[in-house]
């Protein structure tokens, strides 16, 4: 990268270079779109499912950083579930306590963890000054039905503090599953409670979804507020002659269709936003 333009900031310290930054893609519109109908319309719970390493956790970041820009008052959290051999109230509520960032979330009996639970979330809610809490539980295809009862308990403590705690469940395509056992087996209070809505989440399916990518790129500036699109920030001087990365988006689609051609994969090309970052990065800039 030619430095004879000088940039806004050290390029050791952009985004591109340190990783933490976050492009959308049409899934990631979808899932923000959802979140956002659900406050809207006080849908307190719902479910999103995808194959395995598709990109749904660094979704679930990216959408929470779009929540505090648009929505600066709400408190969310993010609870990483934990593979356990077997499911237990104590460890289930440790879980959720650190992801609300107690100090020490194994402490106490299980009664104590509930009520410990409670008071940081209404502290938080305090901070804020808005009654209203989201909370994403990743990998949410590893809770049993008991989980989810647990889960309920907890809605229901903070409704009867005038908190209205909204959740996502996000995992792979079990969860779809449990949600029609559940069902079947009539435990319709979890369902009607955690996954009224539903959404499958997919990785780059096609030349428009990594033009979305680009876009991105072509439009997120830094330092936020400048003129520096990420795209113009490496390549400057292109960029002012009307080069954009969205220009590429059908070549860049075209490259993995080749590689996985080449591979003899099976099935439908389906990228992870991981791919299509490391690509771009290696490739066009650093």
């Amino acid at each position: 990268m030619s430095l004879q333009i000088p940039r806004p900031v050290d390029p050791l310290l952009h985004p591109l270079a340190t990783g933490n930054y976050r492009i959308a893609t049409p899934a990631i519109e979808a899932f923000y779109d959802l979140v956002a109908r659900c406050l809207h319309y006080r849908i307190m719970g719902a479910l999103i499912y995808g194959p395995s390493r598709i990109g749904k956790t660094r979704a679930i970041e990216y959408v929470r950083l779009l929540l505090a820009h648009n929505y600066s008052r709400i408190t969310s959290y993010h609870a990483q579930c934990e593979h356990k051999p077997r499911h237990a109230e104590g460890p289930f509520f440790a879980n959720l306590l650190e992801a609300v960032g107690d100090p020490d979330p194994n402490a106490g009996s299980n009664p104590s963890k509930r009520l410990r639970l409670s008071l940081r979330i209404r502290e938080a809610v305090a901070r804020s000054g808005a009654g209203t809490v989201l909370l994403f539980c990743d990998e949410a295809q590893r809770y049993n039905e008991n989980e989810y009862e647990w889960l309920r308990d907890v809605h229901d403590a903070l409704d009867r503090q005038q908190i209205k705690l909204f959740t996502f469940l996000v995992g792979q395509e079990e969860l779809l599953a449990q949600k029609t056992s559940l069902q079947i087996a009539h435990k319709t209070q979890i369902v009607a409670r955690l996954m009224v809505e539903e959404l499958s989440f997919s990785g780059i399916r096609n030349a428009q979804d990594v033009a979305t990518c680009m876009n991105g790129y072509d439009q997120t500036a830094y330092p936020e507020g400048t003129p520096w699109s990420f795209t113009r920030f490496y390549v400057p001087q292109a960029f002012d002659a009307g080069y954009r990365l969205l220009d590429d988006a059908g070549l860049l689609w075209q490259a993995f269709e080749a590689a996985h051609h080449k591979a003899s994969l099976s099935g439908k090309l389906e990228i992870p936003m991981i791919r299509i970052v490391n690509y771009v990065s290696d490739k066009s800039f650093v």
